[in-house]
């Protein structure tokens, strides 16, 4: 009979929202990874600290800390440094704030760097969910991927979109915005994530239509991408729940880290 994997030694970098609830759903799981060190800003003690984990500040003590996998949560200023400091080390990082790849030259180089050290740079689909459907449709080729955000109107104030239409009279869904992942990275940068996401799975930033929507009747974000090429056609809708920690940020995207984390660790991998 096999014998276990071990355990992942883990380093997540950030403990706000997405960051706590990962620590929280491993530790209700009981998942075999173990959170070795936590990358902070500051030194000092922090609420919601895991148990047994050190604080870091510096990228240049993820070597000492013998990670396996390096966990990004914090934000897309944090992607650069840090993983630079874990891909050279031969650590796997694993990136939440994929919006930090509308530097192409940042993804060119860190791929690079992987490439040279054998490490890899990982994607999760964040609050995306079945994204990889989409990714694995793109093996075969992709002729139209168009991915349909829709937040209630609240979820756009102070964002362009006040200029672009009356948030607060609409009575019907408006769609405010249509245009390439790209440009809606830059104009609206708190969907730059996901736009990247969906854009590094399909048909890459120039060719991946956004489309931003503000609907009166919407009570979460919806994600709705539609795709098709030589595979066929797809749909995939997700409707997400907001973290207990944050409503602003996707239960899904917590839980797409906590799923790469286990898959380390685990003999069946799904």
């Amino acid at each position: 009979m096999a014998g276990r994997r071990g355990a992942t030694r883990l380093v997540l970098i950030g403990l706000g929202a997405i960051g706590q609830a990962v620590a929280r759903l491993l530790s209700e799981r009981s998942a075999a990874a173990r959170i070795v060190a936590v990358g902070l800003r500051r030194p000092g003690p922090r609420p919601g600290l895991p148990a047994g984990a050190q604080v870091i500040t510096d990228p240049a003590e993820l070597a000492a800390s013998r990670a396996d996998l390096v966990v990004e949560a914090a934000g897309r200023e944090s992607v650069a440094p840090w993983a630079r400091a874990a891909l050279a080390a031969g650590t796997d990082f694993a990136v939440s704030s994929t919006s930090a790849f509308t530097d192409a030259a940042l993804l060119d180089e860190l791929t690079a760097l992987a490439r040279q050290t054998g490490a890899r740079l990982l994607v999760p689909a964040g609050a995306l969910g079945g994204v990889g459907a989409l990714a694995s449709a793109a093996r075969m080729g992709l002729e139209r991927v168009e991915h349909r955000i829709v937040k209630p109107p609240r979820a756009w104030a102070g964002t362009e979109a006040e200029a672009l239409c009356d948030l607060a009279a609409l009575t019907v869904p408006a769609a405010f915005f249509t245009g390439t992942a790209s440009e809606a990275a830059l104009r609206f940068p708190q969907n730059a994530n996901v736009a990247l996401i969906t854009a590094l799975a399909g048909l890459g930033p120039e060719r991946t239509m956004i489309s931003l929507i503000a609907d009166p009747g919407a009570v979460v974000n919806r994600h709705v991408i539609t795709a098709s090429g030589a595979f066929g056609a797809l749909k995939l809708e997700i409707a997400s729940s907001p973290l207990p920690e944050n409503p602003k940020s996707s239960s899904m995207t917590a839980l797409s880290l906590v799923r790469l984390i286990e898959n380390r660790d685990s003999e069946l991998v799904l």
